[in-house]
Order: structure tokens, then C-alpha cells, then sequence
């Protein structure tokens, strides 16, 4: 739109106008842009040419993640369109809203070629990803590229604050409803409890995305078969990225570590459509694998360990010196020693694995370092969901009394006996729980029984 008669008097040849802001947040962005309006221009000397509100040129300094023409297209600017100084103002307003900057800061000058605009921004720190959960009409690349075209300051990352996020949604159901696809785009903030914003999930909600197959690329063809075997259980089930990234951890990886593979890594799934309905999607599932080299144990070293003899302690550890370093026994191992300081009443007992690599000769070393902590004994026992003829008896054949050093096996051992000798009726659920006092050392016991109908 072209400046108003009274806008040109006020601007001369060499009128250089500098406005700053800080967004400390988008709510307060009227009230200071309101105050803004009285910022002061030079008089002018002489009338200025139509062509002096013409914008020839946008410079962008302070900002280290964007370039100027993407910052440009964000303040929703073109090169050669009539400006003045109320378009500058709400440019800024637009950049500030989106998150990017924590300041964004303006100056312009006409002159009678044209006028020459510069901002002056400052980036926000805190960006985190974001994720496609289940958009399998379109490949990572393509959408980073249809995004970036469209919302020009997204390059993969977000701000934490700001509606910059809201600009990539609306962008992703732009995309979906060009395709003609029967979904709705939303996306949720990752975060764990009560801590900051980790990621955006963008995801789309409508037709039935379904695993038809499952593959994997770069899986040595040793490893394949016991790859093949985990994934089965992944064929029907609805293709979120979310949920297969948490498989990828519980099935897929333990297949490598168990080889001793320390550093496999598995990347994000990969979606080929191979139907396409109203209702349904399906698709075939690649996850691109990268093994890397085999390790080998050659020391395992126990310390902290002051109360319990040594050698009972080490025999707890299958993993073999001079084989593949096999992680998850190990992991088997730890829980069998914490189980082993249990039966001796050191509840609060802990193990730190530190594994030392030398990826020079493919070996690996660990040194289990163990707390051992205080000495709990027994304090109440409490046992529910029996009639109470039932309860007293097995309240009867408990011996562990209160005072005695506790022992979580003799629980585990109470509690399997009295489903062979006692609740010989039925079937039944049991749930063990044992609740540490801090201040006194005691554990009481608490012992549910629920029969199965």
C-alpha cells in the first residue's frame, strides 16, 4: 500500500529511523509497538519520488540460524513491493510472534532509488526437534523442503515459545489436504514429567495407518533371522514412529547388544505405501540399521562390595572373559546381584556399571561399583484379598518375624509356596509390595491376592 502525503513529507533522502523491541512475550506486543509510534524523523529536506517507497533491499544481522531471505519472507516482506513505515513495524511484530527472537530490532532508509531495510535480531537459545509421527505420504526430505517453503523460518527445529509451531501445523494440513487425504494435523509437546518441552510430535489423526511388513537395511545377515523373529509382532499394528521408537529399544536393540554390538543404533523407521484407502493405509516398515563393530570382554572389576563375600558375589556373573560382551546378560547379572544384597536385608542397595571401550581393539572393560547401603529388618506384614480363615493361616507360616534382617527372597518364596499349598482353588494374580521406612530401617510387606475368574 503507498504512504500517505503526510508519510512522504515526513521522510527526506538521507531520514534514517532505528526501532527496537524485546518480546518478552507476544501479549505485551501492542502495548509496545503502540509506544513505539512516537519515535522521532529528521524533517525532511525536499519531497521525495514515488520510487523512494519502493523496497529495494532487507539485511538481516545478530542472527546465526537464518538466512536474510528466509527472515524476510517470515516478516512477510517482498522486494519491490510499496512500503512504509507502519508495514516495518508490523514485520516486526511478525518475526517477534513466531519465537525465533528474543529481540528483533529495525532501521530503514529512503532514498530516492528505493528504501533499504535492515533487522537487527537476536536468536532464541532453546529450539528442540521436530518429529513426523505417522505424515507416510511424504518422505523426511520432501517434508522439511514443502515446510521451509511455506513457513520459512522452520528448518527442522522449533522454538519453545511462540507460534511458530501453529505455522507448521497449519502448513502440514495444507499439504495433507492438497493430497486429498481424510485426516486432521495436530501435534503434542514431548516433554517428560514435569520438565521442559524435549520435541514436537506432529501427527495426523483420520484413516488407520497399518504395518504390513517389516524390513531392515544394513542388519548383518546373522543378526536378520533374530531381527525377523522380534519384529513379527509389529505386522498389524498401527504405524506411529513414537510407539516403534520404544520397540526399536524393548526388541530390536537387545538383538545386537546381546552380541556384544555396544554402539548399534537404530534410526527412525522408514514408511512405504503400498495401499491406500479412505479408511486405511498400509505400509511396508524399513528400519535402517548401523551395527557397528563387536566388542569384546577382556576385565570385569567388582568394587564397594564390604559385606558379602566376594566370591558370591562373582559367581552371580555369567558374562564369559574373551567372548562378545554380552550386555543384556549383564544387565541380568546386576539385577541378580541387587536381588542377591536383598536376601541380606540391604534394601537400598546399588549398582553403577561403568563400561570403558577401546574401539581401536573392539574391547570393552566394566567396573561394577556397588553402594551396599544399611541393613533393613522386618517391620508389619499385611496380606489382603483372602477370607480371613485363609489369611490367619498363612499369617501362620510366615516366619519372618518383625526385628529380623529382612529378606525380599523369602517373600518370593512365601508367596509361590502358598499358591502350591494353600490357594490350590483357582487361579490367582499376586502382587507383592514392600515399602522401605527411611528412618527406623524396617520394610512392611504388603501381600495382594486377587483369583483369576
Amino acid at each position: 500500500m503507498a504512504p500517505s502525503s503526510e508519510k512522504r513529507n515526513s521522510a527526506s533522502p538521507l531520514a534514517l529511523k532505528f526501532l527496537q523491541v524485546k518480546f518478552l512475550n507476544i501479549f505485551s506486543l501492542a502495548l509496545l509497538f503502540t509506544s513505539l509510534s512516537s519515535a522521532q524523523t529528521r524533517t525532511p529536506s525536499k519531497e521525495l519520488p514515488p520510487s523512494a517507497f519502493q523496497l529495494i533491499s532487507v539485511q538481516v544481522t545478530g542472527t546465526q540460524r537464518y538466512k536474510s531471505e528466509d527472515v524476510a519472507r517470515a516478516a512477510g516482506l517482498k522486494l519491490g513491493q510499496t512500503v512504509h513505515e507502519d508495514d516495518f513495524r508490523y514485520a516486526a511484530r511478525r518475526l517477534g510472534e513466531t519465537g525465533a527472537f528474543t529481540d528483533v530490532a529495525y532501521s530503514f532508509q529512503y532514498a530516492p532509488d528505493g528504501t533499504k531495510l535492515e533487522f537487527q535480531v537476536k536468536d532464541e537459545e532453546h529450539f528442540v526437534p521436530a518429529r513426523f509421527e505417522n505424515l507416510v505420504w511424504f518422505s523426511d526430505q520432501e517434508l522439511l523442503e514443502k515446510l521451509h517453503a511455506q513457513v520459512p523460518l522452520f528448518n527442522g527445529q522449533l522454538p519453545t515459545t511462540g507460534k511458530l509451531p501453529d505455522d507448521v501445523s497449519e502448513a502440514l494440513q495444507g499439504l495433507v489436504d492438497e493430497k486429498k487425504i481424510p485426516a486432521r494435523v495436530d501435534y503434542i509437546r514431548v516433554a517428560r514429567e514435569d520438565g521442559p518441552t524435549e520435541a514436537f510430535a506432529f501427527s495426523v489423526s483420520g484413516p488407520r495407518i497399518t504395518i504390513s511388513s517389516v524390513e531392515f537395511s544394513g542388519a548383518d545377515a546373522t543378526e536378520l533371522p533374530s531381527l525377523e523373529a522380534a519384529a513379527k509382532r509389529l505386522r498389524g499394528a498401527e504405524f506411529t514412529r513414537s510407539a516403534l521408537r520404544v520397540e526399536e529399544d524393548k526388541i530390536l536393540l537387545p538383538v545386537f547388544l546381546e552380541r556384544g554390538y555396544l554402539r548399534a543404533a537404530l534410526a527412525d523407521p522408514q514408511a512405504k505405501i503400498i495401499q491406500n484407502d479412505e479408511d486405511q493405509t498400509l505400509v511396508d516398515v524399513t528400519f535402517p540399521v548401523n551395527p557397528g563393530p563387536q566388542y569384546k570382554l577382556t576385565q570385569l572389576i567388582l568394587s564397594g562390595n564390604k559385606n558379602l563375600p566376594v566370591e558370591d558375589v562373582r559367581k552371580l556373573v555369567q558374562l564369559k572373559m574373551d567372548q562378545p560382551a554380552d550386555a543384556i546378560q549383564l544387565t541380568r547379572d546386576v539385577d541378580g546381584i541387587k536381588n542377591l544384597y536383598g536376601t541380606h536385608g540391604y534394601m537400598d542397595a546399588t549398582i553403577q556399571v561403568a563400561p570403558e571401550l577401546d574401539d581401536s581393539q573392539h574391547t570393552v572393560s566394566y567396573r561394577l561399583t556397588i553402594s551396599e547401603g544399611a541393613v533393613y529388618k522386618m517391620g508389619d506384614l499385611e496380606i489382603l484379598g483372602l477370607d480371613s480363615r485363609t489369611k490367619d493361616r498363612l499369617q501362620n507360616n510366615w516366619t519372618l518375624l518383625t526385628g529380623d534382617i529382612y529378606n525380599s527372597g523369602y517373600t518370593r518364596r512365601f508367596v509361590s509356596q502358598a499358591l502350591k499349598e494353600v490357594l490350590t482353588t483357582g487361579e490367582w494374580n499376586t502382587d507383592i509390595q514392600e515399602t522401605r521406612n527411611q528412618k527406623d530401617k524396617t520394610v512392611d510387606v504388603t501381600l495382594r491376592f486377587i483369583q483369576k475368574y
